[in-house]
Order: C-alpha cells, then structure tokens, then sequence
C-alpha cells in the first residue's frame, strides 16, 4: 500500500490582472518523489511551486501538506537580507538533530567560506548560499526553482550526486535537460494552465508531450468541422423549424463557446539567422598562446585551429578563465605570449551571459530596432517589428514593456532576437541557454546546427553542448587547455574522467580579485585535517615522486628516433601515457599544495 501524500495541490486557480495563469493546476508528492515540473517560460512554473510552499495565496484551490511535514525553498532570487555572513544565513535554516557540519560543509563545496558579507555577494553567490540553506536540513520536501543557475559543470555534478544521495522528495524546474534525466522519476507538464502528470522521467517526456499535442490538434480540427457544419445547417434555414431544432441551436451555440475558449498552443518561436557573408575558411589560429594574472596561469601554451563552420564548446570551473581564453580567441585580448592569427571577412555577433547589451530603460520594440522605427531588416528584407516580436513568443502589447519588467527568459529571447537579425558569420555565445525554456533551447539548437558560419559556445548545459558541438575545449588545470573532438560526452570519454578531476584546484585558486593563497585557502583552512587529509600529505609527494620516474622513463622512450617507423602502435601508446602521466602529476601537485596550505593555517590558528 502506497504512503499518503505529503503534499497535494488540487484545482489551483490564479489570475494576475485579466491574465489567467492557472486554471485547475494540481499535483501531488509522495514521500521519496522525485517530480520534474516543465513548461514554457511564463506559464506559471515558479508561481506554481510558490503557492506549494505556501508563500502565494491561490484565488481558488486547495493545497494539503501533511501535519509535521518540513520542507525547503529554493527562489531564483533569494533574499538574503538580516544575516551577518553566509555561514549564519544557512545555519539559520537548519533544524534541531541536524548535523551541525553539513552547512559549513556545503558552503565549500559550493565554492564559499561561510565568512562572506551577504550585502557584498554577487548574483551567482548569493543563489548558491540559498542552495547550501535549502540542503542543509535535509527536508522531507525540496522544492528547487532552477538549482543549476549559475553553477559550473563540475559543481551541477557534485549536486547531482548530493541530490541522489537524500532522502527528502523533490520537485525541481530546471532548463538543463540532462540534470533533469538523472534526477527525474516523473513529469508534471503544466501547458495552459493545467497539468498533467507522466509517471515516468523526463528523458520521456518530450515523446510523450509530442503525443498529446498531436491528439489536442486532432480535437480541435474535429471541433471546427462541426461547428462548420453545424453553422451551414443554421443558414439554410432554422426559421422553418425553429420550434423543434432550439435544442440543436443551443448545442451550436454551445460548441462556439467551447471553440472560443479553448486554449491552443502557446505558440512557436521561429528562430531564422540573416545571411551572413562567408568568411574566409581559415577563422582562428592560435600557436603557442599563454595568459596570467600576476603568478597564475589562465591560459599557458594553447593551440587550436578554428576553421569555417566549425562549432567549438570551451567548458570549465568558474574562475578556470574560459571567458578569458574566448576573448583572446575573437580578439578583444591580446596574448602575453604566442601568436593569434584571424581570417578574413569575419562579421561577429555576441551575447554575453550578464545581458550586458541591453537597456533596462529601453523598451522592447525599442531594443529591436535600436531606438529608430518600426521595421527590422532580415537578409535586407523589411520586417514590421511586431511580426518579428511574434516570432520569438512576444505579444503585441508588451512593444511598449520595459526591459527591465522582463523575465530572465524574455531578456534571453530578445538578446536572440536582436542578435539574430544582424548579419554574422561569427557568433560568439556566452551562456546563451540560460533562463531558457527547453522549446527554445531546441529551435536554437536546430539554428546553430544549420548556421553556416562559425560558433564559439561557452556553456555549463552538458546536453545542450552534445548536440551543437563538434569540439569542445577543456580545463585541465594550471592555466592547460585541450581541444576534444566532439561534445561534452565524448570529451569525457576521452578524458576518462569529468572536469571535477582537475577542478578543485582551480575552483580554490585565487581570483584577480584575491590577494594570494591565504585567500585562496580560507575555506579549506576551515576546521582541523581529517585523518584522510593527513594519510593523503604523507602519500602524495611519493606519488608525484614517482609519477616524475615514470615521466622520465617515457620520455626516454619517446626518444627513440626509429620507434614510430619500427612499432606505430607502441609509440601512440607511449605518447598517450605521457600525457595521462604529465596530468596525473600535476593534479597530484595541485592536491599536495592545497592540503599544505590547509596544514599552515591550521597549525598557525
């Protein structure tokens, strides 16, 4: 027999102004749920999982949660306000019997020290704070609203797995498909207004929906052709029996109500790029290229060829300088060392993750067409601004909106818009998927799969870079960079290990905004050495010792002038275990230095 719900939501009912966002939404969550909530940008995804935890009223419904139950709340945009630091906000969340750690804990690993001024704290920071208090309690329900913002790859896997790892249900939204996939064991889809429910993960959702949507375009075709028949029976003549056909007349009357107030599709966003001029078939070359900040590395000695039509992902842990690398790529950074060669005849489009290019103060009509009249030039091709609002799921009356009222996800599809109706051959994206819903992310895909220039992709979306990418550039540590042929996922094949590997070193490095590794190291310094840190400070300086012969004896063998001609095969492998060699002793060394430090400032404390 199945437990009873701890939470039920049943013929919710909301209405902002004249706009009716619900209309009989529901759901339920049993103990150990894990429910995906999905829909389009605006459909009321965020309101409905405010009104689950209870901090907005419904006009109309009822909402169960059972006696005793806790839970926790994750919002897009916390409020931190009336806490000392970070370490006294989390623990203010947590609950008698909770283990006292886990905060400090989650602070870490979460790339914070717990000591941080809560008024000083970025955008990013501060979500990931709300993240460590919504955790920490270890609540019977988690209720997530986009967790994955602003984190990098390798901190969403870490969440992943500490997701996993709970007890409490859940229910998430989220635009990152493969973060869904691995957490979701069924599917709500709230479309206009009402839910429904697939018992199963999102990684079917998409082929169920499809099925549903199919059925619902069937239905109304259906109700269309009677109520033509039915109106071309009401022309020829419902006087001549109109005592015994008041009841037809009625039912007539009643199917155009129906039609009437039928809620279709939401609609489509039609995503077309101007024609851009081709570039030459050379765009980037790079030889030997390095970059610092003071003693640290961003980039040291990186080489690519970046050619026409390539689409080249640069993924990496927060701080790790892909922003850097991208910049020095398209020519807005000079190297300190190395050469940078471009092609010819490029015309370069970009969007920045911060949305840095638009005007809170502007409006959207006056966004898209730079502040001068009512026509957007496609291929050279006039274009009255609302048909183009409308292709990207804006409605005629929002022209005059400002900016700043968007949400998220519309200043994302406006920064597409305007980006899209310019001429490029070059289209730098930094971030582009956040806040989008996964519609869009599908049609921009599709875009960027049939664009016929060139892509450069900074993204922390793991599907969204396996089905555009064709290489992807990886962090590997020490300001190393290493190109992969393919995705996300063939990058770690190749690898044989996610980038968490050769991260922790770099997600602890100091900043340019750091003042050197007492800095950097404040939040390992947290505490005393466990009995695995201290094992691990005796054990690593005899592997690197080691890894350093190994290092030597490969090299030896590499030198061997006549070895390629003699055995292909035992060179390529001897080649490949020098760079696993060379990779393993420099994480080895990054790991010893952090724990070094860690041991300083204990013993100093």
């Amino acid at each position: 027999m199945a437990p009873p719900p701890i939470l039920v939501l049943r013929d919710i009912h909301l209405t902002f102004g004249r706009t009716s966002l619900l209309e009989g939404a529901e759901f339920s969550v049993l103990p150990g749920d894990r429910l995906c909530l999905v829909g389009r940008n605006g459909s009321g995804k965020s309101t409905l999982l405010k009104i689950a935890a209870g901090l907005v009223e419904a006009d109309k419904g009822e909402r169960f949660v059972q006696p005793g139950a806790t839970f926790r709340y994750l919002a897009q945009e916390p409020d931190l306000t009336g806490y000392p630091n970070a370490l006294a906000y989390v623990e203010a969340g947590m609950m008698p019997g909770d283990d006292p750690y886990r905060a400090a804990y989650l602070l870490e690993q979460l790339g914070l020290t717990g000591e941080e001024d809560l008024s000083k704290l970025s955008g990013g920071e501060a979500r990931r704070c709300a993240l460590a208090r919504a955790l920490a309690p270890s609540p019977d329900i988690l209720l997530l609203d986009e967790p994955t913002n602003h984190l990098d790859l390798p901190t969403i896997e870490w969440l992943e797995s500490e997701l996993k790892s709970m007890r409490s249900a859940m229910v998430l939204i989220s635009h990152d498909r493969r973060f869904l996939e691995d957490l979701s064991r069924a599917t709500i889809w709230l479309a206009q207004g009402r839910t429904m429910r697939l018992d199963k993960g999102f990684g079917a959702f998409e082929e169920w929906r499809d099925v549903i949507l199919e059925q619902d375009e069937t239905e109304r075709h259906k109700l269309d052709r009677k109520i033509a028949s039915e109106t071309e029976w009401l022309r020829k003549g419902v006087t001549a029996r109109r005592k015994r056909n008041q009841g037809r007349l009625r039912a007539l009357g009643g199917l155009r109500e129906q039609r009437r107030t039928q809620r279709g599709p939401a609609g489509t966003v039609k995503m077309t790029a101007a024609d851009p001029m081709l570039s030459g078939k050379l765009v980037v070359e790079c030889e030997n290229i390095s970059k610092s900040y003071g003693e640290r590395a961003i980039v040291q000695d990186f080489s690519t060829r970046i050619l026409r039509g390539d689409r080249v992902g640069i993924v990496g842990p927060n701080g790790a300088g892909k922003t850097t690398l991208l910049s020095m790529l398209i020519g807005s950074l000079e190297p300190d060392e190395g050469r940078i060669r471009r092609g010819t005849n490029l015309e370069m489009v970009t969007i920045d993750q911060k949305r840095d290019d638009l005007d809170p103060t502007e409006t959207l009509q006056s966004a898209l067409v730079n502040g001068a009249g009512d026509q957007v030039y496609i291929n050279g091709e006039p274009k009255h601004v609302m048909g183009y609002m409308k292709d990207f799921l804006f409605l005629p009356e929002q022209a005059r909106t400002p900016v700043t009222a968007l949400s998220g996800g519309e200043r994302g599809r406006l920064l597409l818009a305007r980006a899209l109706a310019k001429s490029a051959n070059l289209l730098v994206l930094d971030e582009p998927t956040n806040d989008l819903d996964l519609e869009t992310l599908d049609l921009l895909q599709e875009l960027l799969a049939d664009f016929p220039g060139t892509v450069l992709l900074v993204s922390h979306d793991r599907d969204f870079l396996d089905r555009v990418a064709v290489s992807t550039i990886a962090y590997e540590g020490r300001g190393r960079w290493i190109e992969y042929a393919g995705g996300y996922s063939d990058m770690l094949m190749q690898r044989g290990r996610d980038l968490e590997t050769t991260s922790n070193a770099a997600s602890k490095a100091p900043t340019t905004k750091a003042s050197g590794p007492a800095k950097a190291s404040s939040t390992a310094a947290k505490g005393k050495l466990s009995f695995k840190d201290k094992h691990a400070l005796e054990a690593l300086p005899k592997k690197i010792t080691q890894l350093q012969a190994e290092i030597l004896r490969l090299k030896k063998v590499l030198a061997d002038g006549g070895l390629y001609a003699r055995d292909p095969k035992a060179f390529a492998a001897a080649a490949d275990a020098l760079t696993a060699a060379d990779m393993a002793r420099a994480s080895a060394e990054d790991e010893w230095l952090a724990l070094e430090l860690k041991r300083e400032e204990v013993e100093g404390a």
